[in-house]
């Protein structure tokens, strides 16, 4: 295993960081709708944060970088991105208030509970729930923040299209969200229990 901290699957991670507020600005509207240019900036580097994250992760396996840093990073870097975009996309009403509001807490939730698990020495292995919730999230938010017709065919992938398409994904990465949240609730549970149990 590598030492050095700022490797290349880290600075991709730190990149990734640094996209979120251009995103933010991008998607910020003091009030009406997001304009054609500033959906197609913002879809066009949530891709590329998506594609990073990619490919961070298969660099740091394949080659043996994973540092301390990076496993903070990543997953910090994620939450960041998908709750970020998700909360900018309510006041134009691409997405409602209290589906932003299940995600965030589910983050929330489970970050606070890897704090306490580290406290405990506990390490829970991140679940398929996990990874399947991201993969859906991304699209659907992705889609989401693209909005308009795609390139010359307005007429069958209009903007409802495009909405719809982006809150079908969201709602399956809305399920597996509250599903894996509670997944590893439990597992947190199961490990604790397990760790205090004589013999």
């Amino acid at each position: 295993m590598r030492d050095a901290r700022l490797n290349t699957p880290n600075l991709l991670t730190l990149f990734r960081i640094v996209i979120i507020p251009v995103v933010v600005l991008l998607l910020y509207v003091p009030e009406g709708e997001i304009s054609f240019p500033r959906s197609m900036a913002a879809f066009a580097l949530f891709a590329v944060a998506t594609l990073t994250d990619l490919l961070d992760g298969y660099l740091a396996r394949r080659y043996q970088m994973v540092t301390p840093l990076g496993k903070l990073l990543d997953p910090l870097a994620d939450k960041l991105l998908v709750c970020a975009a998700l909360i900018m996309l309510v006041p134009p009403g691409r997405v409602a208030a209290w589906i932003v509001v299940i995600v965030v807490a589910r983050e929330i939730g489970v970050t606070a509970l890897r704090g306490v698990a580290s406290t405990e020495g506990v390490i829970i292995a991140a679940s398929s729930l996990g990874k399947a919730k991201t993969l859906l999230l991304n699209i659907g938010v992705g889609a989401l923040i693209l909005h308009y017709p795609f390139f010359g065919l307005g007429a069958v992938f209009g903007p409802r299209f495009v909405h719809w398409f982006g809150i079908c994904f969201l709602a399956g990465g809305i399920v597996l969200t509250a599903w894996s949240g509670l997944d590893y609730f439990f597992r947190f549970l199961g490990e604790v229990f397990h760790r205090e149990r004589p013999g």
